[in-house]
C-alpha cells in the first residue's frame, strides 16, 4: 500500500507525486516539475521524507527539468523510459519550443531505462510500469493494485496533446485503448488537474468515445 501526496509546482502547474510505501516509508518522486519549486518543498516537509528513487513518466521540460535541480538533493536512482531518449536529449532546447529559451534546461542524470511490463520495488510495494506512447515516443504509466500514475496520458475529462515534436495521435489511441483494459478501480494521477478512475474516464471522457 502507498500513501500519495501531490505537490504542484512550476509554471506548467505540473503535479509531482511524492509517493510513500506505507510498510517502509521508502519513498519516490513521479516527476519533477521544471523549476526549483518542488526541491524547496521536499526539503519543507516534516518528517523529511526517505526518497530513494525518481520516476519520470516522460521527458517534457515540464515533468523532467528540475532532474538535476532533485539530484543535487537527493543522490537516487532516476528511471526513465527507454523510449524516451530521444526526447530527454532535447531538454536543453525544449524551452525554445514554447518561445522561453530561459527555460532550457540540463538533461540529468538516467540509471534505469525502463521497458514495457518492467517491475519496480519500493520497499514492500511493486510498481509496474506500462508503456503507453503518443503523447511522447516513450511516454509510460507507473501502477500498483490501487494507483496509475500516468503522466500526461490521459486527464480528467482529456487527453494528452500529440501535436508537440514527436507526439503521434495513432499510437495515442492505441495506449489509451491498452490502458482502459487495466482495472477501472485505479486511482489515475494525472501530471495536471484532478483525480479521477479508469472507469470514470471510460464512461465520460469525451476524447473516449472510440471505445464506447
Amino acid at each position: 500500500m502507498i500513501e500519495v501526496k501531490c505537490l504542484t509546482v512550476g509554471a506548467f502547474q505540473v503535479n509531482t507525486y511524492l509517493i510513500k510505501d506505507a510498510a517502509t516509508g521508502a519513498c519516490a518522486v513521479i516527476d519533477t516539475g521544471e523549476s526549483d519549486d518542488l526541491v524547496e518543498r521536499l526539503q519543507a516537509l516534516q518528517p523529511s521524507p526517505d526518497v530513494q528513487m525518481i520516476l519520470l513518466t516522460h521527458a517534457h521540460l515540464d515533468h523532467a527539468g528540475a532532474l538535476v535541480a532533485l539530484q543535487k538533493v537527493f543522490d537516487v536512482p532516476t528511471y526513465l523510459p527507454r523510449l524516451e531518449i530521444p526526447l530527454f536529449e532535447t531538454l536543453p532546447e525544449q524551452g525554445t519550443w514554447f518561445g522561453a529559451p530561459h527555460m532550457n534546461r540540463p538533461c540529468g542524470r538516467i540509471d534505469h531505462l525502463v521497458d514495457d511490463g518492467d517491475v519496480i520495488q519500493l520497499g514492500e510495494t511493486t510498481l509496474q510500469f506500462i508503456s503507453a506512447p503518443g503523447h511522447t515516443p516513450g511516454q509510460g504509466c507507473y501502477y500498483d493494485e490501487s494507483n496509475i500514475f500516468v503522466g500526461d496520458t490521459i486527464f480528467a475529462g482529456s487527453v494528452g496533446r500529440t501535436d508537440l515534436p514527436m507526439g503521434d495521435p495513432i499510437l495515442a489511441q492505441k495506449s489509451l485503448a491498452k490502458l482502459m483494459k487495466l482495472s477501472g478501480k485505479l486511482q489515475v494521477h494525472s501530471g495536471h488537474g484532478a483525480v479521477t478512475t479508469l472507469a470514470q474516464e471510460l464512461t465520460s471522457n469525451p476524447f473516449l468515445q472510440f471505445l464506447r
